[in-house]
């Protein structure tokens, strides 16, 4: 896959989407930045940057999704996989439901993901170096150049939905202390939710996917 490198940027996955619209990249492609002053975090809050951090945005063809992926848990599937680099490192970090990524009970990072026509656009922010008030750091030390290799070496192989579920639905217990938001208010335990198999959750009667 092709890499763009950027010094500094307001956000790789804004740059990207901009530069699909106008035709400028194209599938497969990639972008990553040195530095990110605006980037999106949950709920299109702003997710801070600091230099020696990890902004990482890519795109893909649909056509090039595993057969078994459900759309709705493309973000999962993806953070999913770094996970298990890191953790294969020697990281403690985990994967909140759908797509934050958590070392103990501080976020660290997360994945956003797009839909546009035939594209998908994803997009990955985390702590290697330095982070906000209330989030966390990595707690291995990698080179930002050294995990994004292996993170595409990784996505070259063919990794099935079915592979990544099982292992996360095991992983998601650890969700259930945690809340997660409907309509943008509501605060509501994960307690009780119920993991479906396409990576939504049930939770009181409604169906819910990725929160981005």
């Amino acid at each position: 896959m092709e890499i763009v490198y950027l010094k500094n940027v307001d956000s790789t996955h804004k740059f990207l989407l901009k530069k699909l619209s106008e035709k400028k990249l194209f599938a497969p492609i990639a972008v990553v930045s040195e530095e990110q002053n605006s980037g999106i975090g949950t709920k299109d809050r702003e997710w801070i940057g600091y230099k020696g951090n990890l902004f990482l945005s890519f795109c893909i063809e649909k056509s090039d999704l595993p057969h078994d992926l459900p759309l709705g848990s493309v973000s999962i599937y993806y953070a999913y996989i770094l996970k298990e680099i890191l953790f294969k490192k020697g990281s403690k970090v985990w994967l909140k439901w759908p797509n934050d990524f958590y070392l103990h009970d501080k976020k660290i990072g997360g994945v956003l993901t797009t839909i546009k026509g035939k594209n998908i656009i994803c997009s990955i922010g985390l702590n290697l170096k330095k982070s906000p008030n209330n989030f966390q750091i990595i707690d291995i030390n990698i080179e930002k150049d050294e995990l994004i290799e292996l993170y595409f070496l990784k996505l070259k192989q063919v990794i099935f939905w079915k592979y990544i579920f099982r292992h996360y639905k095991i992983e998601f217990e650890k969700s259930r202390g945690y809340e997660t938001t409907i309509n943008g208010t509501k605060k509501i335990s994960l307690g009780s939710a119920k993991l479906q198999d396409d990576g939504s959750i049930l939770l009181e009667n409604r169906r819910v996917y990725s929160l981005r």
